[in-house]
């Protein structure tokens, strides 16, 4: 089976146990990224099985309708990058593992990294003494301070958790639903959306991107934040309102943020202006990528494949396909 693979920016992908699943099908792995369709179209032209990294590269109609030989999509994860209805019009199947109850200890991790780093100024310290300087700012601790989770879900709750053990009182705001669990798990609950900004000193996102959480953070909650503060996001950028955190940083309210995503996804040339400012930590979307993490995803999307091929599809989005899909 010809099988590509998109956006392996590392060159990880042949060096993981995973691909032992693939190894005997004649497999294409692109290491660089590109949006353009004329470009995707003839990298793709001859694909049967494509194997996305999560969101990197959306896959929608008038690319689908070039791609006459494909028979699968597999990835791991949420999908909103993928025309689903243009698949199942052409009978091209969709599995993605959606991993239920299984929570991204990655990208937890890399969130409370991004708190340490941020609020103890680690970036700006290890420059200054690469460039023979010594102890050139003043960082903050986060023992009995405020830690807000706006979205107590899987990835909230993990972060919650670190920020318990480190001594800090954890704060939740996010959807009556969340509420609720963050209740039964013993966690204050803010009184509103403004005390939960104005009371915090370090805010993380956890939420999907959807409708109704698009620009859920808008500039007059940051406007709330103490100018000690820190907001970090490692889930989507666009859950802060387009604009808004460059302006509240350059306020200085808040002092502070660490983000791991962008609008426009990779940003090369450190063309973003968070990057330049001084009071951002920004990383470029490394939240789920780790070894154990890529381990996990790729036996997900080849074991779709193997699935597929077996006769036996697994984690089918669209089954409706399964009547007619392509041979």
């Amino acid at each position: 089976m010809n099988i590509t693979v998109l956006d392996d920016y590392q060159n990880a992908v042949r060096k993981l146990d995973a691909f032992k699943l693939v190894a005997n099908h004649n497999v294409t792995i692109w290491n660089d990224h590109t949006k353009d369709e004329d470009k995707l179209a003839e990298r793709l032209k001859d694909t049967e099985a494509l194997v996305l990294i999560r969101e990197r590269t959306p896959i929608r109609a008038a690319l689908i309708a070039r791609l006459p030989k494909l028979k699968l999509i597999s990835q791991r994860s949420v999908y909103p990058h993928v025309d689903v209805p243009a698949l199942t019009e052409r009978g091209i199947l969709l599995c993605s593992d959606m991993h239920p109850g299984k929570p991204s200890y990655a990208t937890a991790e890399l969130t409370w990294g991004l708190v340490l780093a941020a609020m103890r100024k680690i970036p700006q310290e290890v420059a200054a003494l690469k460039a023979g300087r010594w102890q050139s700012t003043m960082g903050l601790g986060l023992r009995g301070k405020t830690l807000g989770i706006y979205g107590y879900g899987r990835i909230g709750a993990v972060v919650a958790g670190y920020g318990k053990a480190f001594g800090m009182k954890v704060l939740i705001w996010g959807r009556d639903s969340t509420i609720e669990r963050a209740k039964a798990d013993g966690y204050f609950v803010a009184r509103n959306k403004d005390a939960f900004f104005e009371e915090c000193d370090v805010i993380s996102l956890h939420m999907r991107l959807v409708d109704a959480t698009r620009g859920i953070v808008k500039a007059v909650d940051l406007a709330r934040m103490k100018p000690t503060a820190l907001i970090v996001n490692t889930s989507r950028a666009p859950l802060i309102e387009t604009g808004a955190l460059e302006a509240a940083l350059k306020a200085g309210r808040p002092g502070m943020a660490a983000v791991d995503v962008f609008e426009s996804e990779p940003i090369l040339g450190a063309a973003h202006p968070l990057i330049a400012m001084d009071n951002a930590v920004c990383t470029p979307h490394i939240g789920y990528v780790e070894q154990a993490g890529y381990e996990s995803q790729f036996t997900s999307s080849f074991g779709q494949i193997v699935a597929y091929l077996e006769g036996k599809p697994v984690n089918v989005i669209n089954p409706e396909v399964l009547q007619n899909a392509r041979k």
